[in-house]
């Protein structure tokens, strides 16, 4: 399927603030992946997956305390600037829920590693403008915002698309393999059949 280039991008935080840009994107979506908000990799509570309005409510009030947190990439549109892509992120803490997440763990306990400082958890991209780099621009927005809060060791799970048929978006929530690579990630070790752990090193920000 055709879609648009969009243009210049910028990055900008997930806040209460640029939330109702956020919203729309994901409205435009009916709500990703059957109104899920992307909540999935948040802590449990009670009202993760009761309903799509549910997982709304407790995604704003996630970003109202500071606990969900993303890059946005942003468009001028006809009506104004828009969130076209995000890249969630965040610490264990924040985003403990990972898929495969038993093996995971033994594995991780097996290798005399430790959980990473921070984790990108979902990319997602608006379906009008896919196929544009906008992956890519999402993660290093992440990346970006990540070292500016210290840096550290970062974990992504990107997965490998397969090469017998074609690989639905929904699949690839969290980008590619080459797309990490590309950022200066390494690959570190399988999780489950087509996942993967990647994980690298990112100094602070310079405060000059």
């Amino acid at each position: 399927m055709a879609t648009t280039d969009p243009g210049p991008t910028t990055i900008t935080a997930l806040t209460t603030d640029t939330w109702p840009l956020f919203e729309a994107l994901v409205d435009r979506h009916n709500g990703i992946f059957g109104g899920c908000w992307c909540i999935w990799f948040h802590p449990d509570c009670a009202e993760r997956g009761q309903s799509a309005e549910g997982n709304r409510a407790l995604k704003r009030r996630l970003v109202e305390e500071g606990v969900a947190r993303a890059a946005l990439v942003m468009r001028e549109g006809e009506d104004g600037e828009e969130a076209i892509a995000w890249a969630e992120f965040g610490t264990p803490e924040q985003l403990p829920t990972i898929h495969h997440r038993t093996q995971y763990l033994k594995d991780l306990a097996a290798a005399g590693e430790v959980e990473p400082d921070y984790r990108i958890t979902c990319i997602f991209v608006d379906k009008r403008y896919r196929r544009h780099g906008l992956v890519t621009t999402a993660l290093q927005g992440a990346l970006d915002m990540i070292a500016a809060d210290g840096g550290g060791i970062v974990e992504g799970y990107p997965h490998i698309p397969r090469t017998d048929k074609p690989t639905s978006s929904s699949f690839l929530y969290n980008g590619t393999r080459s797309v990490y690579e590309r950022a200066g990630f390494d690959f570190i070790r399988a999780k489950g059949q087509r996942n993967t752990v990647m994980r690298r090193t990112l100094a602070p920000a310079s405060s000059g």
